[in-house]
């Protein structure tokens, strides 16, 4: 037996060796650490390493590259021990001790109060070790054992605070990053919103100034130094700022168009068509304009698609602003038609008129439209109103009595309006009736009235299309419209009857040969120059109307009676002149 000072110097020799075996092990994982606590066993004398395990979760696992001879019965005893330090049983093995390996406290002295079924329970457990003998150990393989352990778990539980510090760092360096990030997402919206702010104080200064379209495309030149156009829906050219403008501007293919619309309206941000970038202006969903860069060279930045895009939200607010005056504007034209159509005073008429934009002073003429095969709608207004205002005229426009009704500063050509209006509605199968001239507001009734009959007498006319005056209808004025038709047609009946029978039975011109007779005054050589006929023959004709009719031409209100009806007969053939 060694004497008592050299047993306590290979005791400290070993445990030497044994913490000079952990050096350096901050930096490895768990499982290294095991292997090399493992390793060390032998060292301590004469006991073997059976298996050493890893906390995972709430439960234990034994690492898979040691405890070669461990079995799962060892791993069910460990598993029973729960962390605790205790005894394990193990083949041919004299004594087996579990040790959990846990901080800050140390384990529990080998056949110490931590036998089976102790209290002791585990708090910071990071593992276990298994250890054998094949004889009961002495003391001091005991405590180089206990020592073992607790340098182990310490280890361990550096190497776990090692993890910590490296996933700290890593969760501080990504915190790091993370407000580096949203610091420049930060700076780039505080740019992006000065410079947003800087296109709508410009576009506010213009609409402020009432600039309109020319001044949204002028501020986007004067930002991006990129020409801008703003266009209306179809392709037309509303303004224009920076240089390179077309002239004539070019005019696009309406399907292409529309298709160009839908596509641009269906992308969040504005997109590159050709040599340009394309916005489209839809306030509410509906596409008023668009509003583009032009851009051949690739220059635009994110900065200008900004702007364009602000841009084109400002243009949208502009042409709805303009629509919805234009509907005001029309509304009050035709509710002011309406009135002065029913009677209205002259004083509030003025007024009225000259807050639309129109000049009610000096003579005006109510012109009534209709045809035959166009609904009496806001599509048919709008026609009519563009072909009159292609003529020329200044009207006030509204739709009444299921027709297109103008007011109009003066009259139209004598065959201009329903010309212009054939051309735009492609037919000419339509009637336009004029009333006389009227000086004052309240006058308006009288030729509206009078337009209405000069449209019924060209509508009942043999030549139901075209445009009757008033003024020209003669004998019709004294006439009034509706079921008095009938007895005008009675009337020429009675007195023309027979002849015009005679006529269409032999293909003669008895009744043409009458009226002209008649406007002649009895002229009897001006009556057959006209006819072109010899005077014999007028004689005879005249001779023949006697017979056929039984009517004396010498007699005088037979003779006006007669005249009368030729006069009706004519304007029912062909219209009035």
């Amino acid at each position: 037996m060694a004497p008592p000072g050299a047993a306590h110097d290979l005791l400290l020799h070993r445990c030497l060796t044994l913490f000079t075996g952990f050096d350096g092990i901050d930096g490895q994982d768990g499982a290294e650490i095991l292997r090399r606590a493992m390793a060390q066993v032998s060292a301590v004398g004469t006991g073997h390493a059976e298996a050493g395990y890893l906390r995972l979760g709430e439960g234990l696992v034994r690492c898979p590259h040691d405890g070669q001879r461990a079995t799962e019965a060892l791993d069910a005893q460990v598993r029973e021990l729960a962390g605790r330090d205790g005894p394990v049983r193990l083949p041919r093995r004299a004594w087996g001790w579990a040790f959990g390996l846990r901080a800050p406290e140390g384990p529990c002295e080998p056949d110490g109060p931590c036998e089976p079924g102790g209290p002791h329970a585990p708090d910071g457990l990071h593992g276990a070790l298994v250890v054998s003998y094949r004889d009961r150990p002495g003391e001091d393989e005991r405590l180089l054992l206990t020592l073992l352990v607790r340098q182990t778990a310490a280890a361990l539980s550096a190497a776990a605070a090692h993890h910590r510090e490296r996933a700290q760092a890593l969760e501080l360096r990504r915190a790091w990053d993370e407000r580096e990030a949203i610091r420049r997402r930060l700076d780039s919206s505080l740019a992006d919103l000065s410079q947003l702010r800087e296109v709508h104080d410009a576009l506010a200064r213009s609409a402020a100034h009432g600039d309109g379209e020319d001044g949204i495309v002028r501020t986007l030149y004067r930002i991006t130094g990129l020409a801008a156009a703003a266009e209306d829906r179809f392709g037309n050219l509303l303004a224009w700022a920076g240089p390179g403008r077309p002239d004539p501007y070019p005019k696009p293919d309406p399907a292409q168009r529309e298709e160009l619309l839908r596509e641009t309206a269906r992308r969040p941000r504005p997109v590159r068509v050709r040599d340009r970038l394309t916005a489209v202006a839809d306030p509410r969903g509906e596409v008023l304009g668009v509003l583009c860069l032009v851009d051949p060279d690739g220059r635009a930045d994110e900065r200008a698609v900004r702007a364009l895009d602000h841009a084109a939200t400002s243009l949208g607010l502009e042409l709805a602003h303009l629509r919805e005056l234009a509907e005001v504007e029309l509304r009050l034209r035709r509710e002011l038609v309406d009135d002065l159509l029913s009677g209205a005073d002259d004083t509030s008429a003025y007024a009225r008129a000259e807050a639309v934009g129109h000049d009610l002073h000096g003579p005006h003429h109510v012109i009534v439209v209709r045809w035959s095969d166009r609904p009496a709608d806001d599509v048919f207004l709008k026609s009519v109103s563009r072909a009159a205002t292609g003529t020329g005229l200044r009207i006030l426009p509204a739709l009444r009595s299921e027709a297109a009704v103008l007011v109009a500063q003066s009259a139209p050509g004598e065959r201009s309006l329903h010309s212009a209006l054939s051309r735009e509605l492609g037919t000419d199968s339509g009637a336009i009736g004029v009333g006389a001239s009227c000086d004052t507001p309240h006058e308006v009734p009288r030729s509206y009235q009078e337009a209405l009959r000069a449209l019924e007498v060209r509508r009942r006319s043999n030549s139901a299309s075209g445009m009757t005056f008033y003024d020209d209808l003669g004998l019709y004025r004294i006439l009034r419209t509706g079921s008095d038709h009938r007895e005008v047609e009675g009337f020429v009946q009675e007195w023309l009857g027979p002849l015009m029978g005679y006529d269409a039975l032999h293909h003669t011109d008895l009744v043409e040969t009458l009226s002209q007779y008649f406007d002649r005054g009895g002229n009897y050589s001006e009556t057959a120059a006209a006819l072109v006929i010899h005077r014999s023959t007028l004689r005879y004709r005249l001779q023949r109307i006697r017979e056929i009719s039984g009517i004396d031409l010498a007699d005088v209100d037979s003779r006006l009676n007669l005249q009368v009806a030729t006069r009706i007969w004519k304007v029912m053939r062909s219209g009035p002149e």
